[in-house]
């Protein structure tokens, strides 16, 4: 009978989650899933002068956003807990007796030390091979330290012991404690009990090959998540750190990944971190996913942002509109703000670039005035509309639309004016362009917005207020002519 495949990941709660403690997370999770093992998730929090909570909701939140459910552990339970490392005292006093007990423990300094019985000790590691550390001069490799003077535990004792007593089959970790391995070999032979497997995955290093830290861009996973990432495009690219799928794909499906992971196929160079190819990668993914996942994303988004996202129909179809453009979901509030406020701010820059044309406004008025005669209110009139006043005044369609994307977004890109909406999912509700939106560019306020721009996302509406009244019309055109 095969023993069964238990594996563990175990941050400290010192400081927030790194990226490449995501990495080590994720290979865990892969390795475990591609054999039907187990991943517990166990928190080392001997520190107790640098332990925070705020570091510890850090692990569970970056690890649920990626969507690495671990199988034991805090949250969850399991039967071989607790979970937390500071919970377990009984347990290492149990272990340090048995050792005691062996002649393996002296006190120095009121500190207590493990006797290293001085040898060569082999590590068979999966992803480095088989390597001799040679042990024996104390000068070197001085006996190991377990429990401080304050009676703490060092890491390298209550670490072997967590890993005997929740019966971990593999330990996967980053390549920097490969060093360590020895040591803890040692203790597990002190102890009589069989080492688990090794496998010691590749530094992530900074595209100047540094090592990466803590302060490096891109280090902190609650980065990601603050800026708009999509927990899919990072978790796929930390696969690519170290792994392949051989066949020089970069966007993976992470159930594609589990099947075809394998220890033995991990990469021995160390990984180098490219922040514009995650980018890349996220943009992809926000491209390809349905309009149903881009909505759960962008809505905690827009949230924050303050915008009215009660009207589910109508935030459907603004986020339908704005989809392609976005890169990163932090950018959501503001190619939408204009959707859900009257009251925008006009880029000074972009009124200054389309309106510098004397016949610019002249157009958009003309423009108005076709759209305020139509009856018919969808897409393809409104585009037909367009289409023919081009013919009419002898310009090109850009000339038209670019004019109108300002007047009713106060930007000079997006997507096509003709696309913009507003209002509730019961009833079509249009975007104006008016010609006193153009002041706005020079910091005046716009008193009123009409409805003259608008595609039909509901199928049978049609814009019921078009055009703003004739009386008002000769007051509008005298405040765009103030310019």
């Amino acid at each position: 009978m095969t023993p069964e495949i238990r594996v563990r990941f175990a941050p400290s709660p010192t400081g927030y989650l790194h990226i490449g403690g995501a990495r080590t997370a994720l290979f865990n999770w892969l390795f475990a899933r591609h054999h039907g093992g187990k991943l517990v998730l166990r928190i080392e929090d001997t520190d107790r002068t640098r332990n925070t909570e705020e570091a510890m909701a850090a692990i569970y939140e970056g690890l649920q956003w990626l969507g690495l459910n671990w199988d034991e552990g805090p949250h969850v339970g399991g039967d071989w807990g607790p979970y937390l490392q500071s919970e377990r005292t009984e347990i290492y006093e149990r272990y340090l007796k048995k050792l005691q007990e062996g002649g393996r423990i002296f006190e120095d300094a009121g500190a207590l030390r493990f006797r290293s019985p001085r040898e060569h000790v082999l590590v068979d590691d999966i992803v480095c091979g088989k390597i001799d550390f040679d042990l024996t001069n104390p000068g070197t490799h001085p006996d190991m330290t377990i429990r401080r003077p304050d009676g703490s535990w060092i890491f390298h004792f209550v670490n072997v012991i967590d890993d005997i007593e929740m019966k971990i089959s593999h330990v996967i970790r980053g390549e920097d404690h490969l060093s360590n391995t020895p040591k803890h070999i040692e203790l597990y032979r002190a102890l009589g009990a069989a080492p688990p497997h090794f496998a010691h995955i590749p530094l992530i290093l900074n595209r100047d090959g540094s090592k990466m830290s803590k302060r490096d861009e891109g280090a902190r996973v609650a980065t990601y998540i603050e800026q708009g990432y999509v927990p899919e495009a990072v978790r796929n690219y930390l696969c690519l750190l170290g792994w392949s799928p051989k066949d020089n794909r970069e966007k993976i499906e992470i159930d594609e990944v589990a099947k075809l992971f394998e220890l033995e196929k991990i990469n021995r160079r160390n990984a180098a971190f490219d922040l514009d190819k995650c980018f890349w990668l996220n943009g992809q993914y926000i491209a390809q996913m349905s309009l149903d996942r881009f909505i759960e994303l962008a809505h905690p988004f827009l949230e924050k942002a303050d915008s009215d996202v009660s009207d589910k129909n109508y935030l459907r179809a603004v986020l339908s509109i704005v989809k392609e453009k976005i890169k990163l979901l932090s950018d959501v509030s503001e190619w939408t703000r204009y959707f859900f406020i009257e009251d925008y701010e006009f880029d000074p820059a972009a009124v200054e670039k389309v309106f510098g044309k004397p016949e610019a406004a002249e157009r958009l008025i003309a423009l108005r005035n076709e759209f305020a005669g139509i009856e018919n209110w969808n897409l393809e009139t409104l585009e037909l509309t367009l289409k023919n006043l081009t013919q009419k005044l002898g310009c090109k369609t850009g000339d038209l639309v670019h004019p109108a994307r300002v007047a009713v977004s106060g930007r000079s890109v997006g997507p096509s004016p003709l696309s913009y909406v507003g209002g509730d999912g019961e009833r079509a509700r249009a975007r104006a362009v008016r010609p006193d939106d153009l002041t706005a560019g020079r910091g005046m306020k716009r008193p009123w917005r009409g409805r003259a721009i608008a595609s039909d996302f509901w199928g049978t509406s049609r814009c019921s207020d078009s055009a703003p009244p004739n009386e008002k019309k000769e007051s509008y055109d005298r405040a765009l002519h103030a310019r």
